[in-house]
């Protein structure tokens, strides 16, 4: 159930903000259909979360827990110091004539399979008994954070106070990371 939460927490966090949330916000409004962009993007998450969980699948038996520790710690400060810059904006895969839950599907996979997040979900699945609760997790995480951005759109999206969110959820991130690292190298 760790990896659940951890996954879960970790990948909400990390869309706040970011490209792919807003990918999906610009889709919902080309398309005029947030649930089916809501649809497309629980479905590239979900295969974007398999495909890293089966990385961590692989990775578990290679590495000691001291090690997965500090990796994950090295994965989080990735994803903090991500967070303190601006969010890319992402192409808005106008030149894309595949219809709305194509486009959708294979763009927001796009966006996700190069997310910072898949390298925190390859630990915590190599960390879990049951890994694809890390996967599970992260992409209800994701969630939280694409769905009220493709009901929104693009304009109501881009007014929250994402940049002033991302630079929190950096600091969380990498104070996490600085408390695993301690406790990975046996610091604490």
């Amino acid at each position: 159930m760790d990896a659940l939460m951890a996954a879960l927490v970790a990948a909400a966090l990390a869309h706040v903000g970011d490209a792919p949330a807003t990918l999906a916000a610009i889709l919902a409004d080309r398309f005029r259909k947030p649930g089916l962009v809501i649809l497309a993007a629980a479905i590239a998450l979900a295969a974007a979360s398999a495909i890293a969980v089966a990385a961590g699948m692989l990775l578990a038996p290679l590495i000691t827990p001291k090690a997965k520790l500090l990796m994950l710690a090295l994965a989080l400060a990735l994803q903090g110091g991500g967070a303190l810059f601006p969010a890319k904006a992402p192409d808005r895969l106008q030149g894309w004539r595949l219809g709305a839950f194509a486009t959708s599907l294979l763009g927001l996979f796009i966006q996700f399979f190069g997310d910072g997040i898949q390298f925190v979900v390859v630990v915590l699945a190599a960390r879990s008994p049951v890994p694809a609760l890390a996967g599970v997790g992260a992409t209800l995480g994701a969630l939280v954070a694409i769905a009220p951005a493709a009901v929104l759109g693009e304009n109501a999206w881009h007014r929250l106070p994402l940049r002033p969110a991302r630079l929190v959820v950096a600091l969380a991130f990498l104070v996490g990371a600085a408390i695993l690292a301690a406790q990975a190298l046996a610091l604490v």
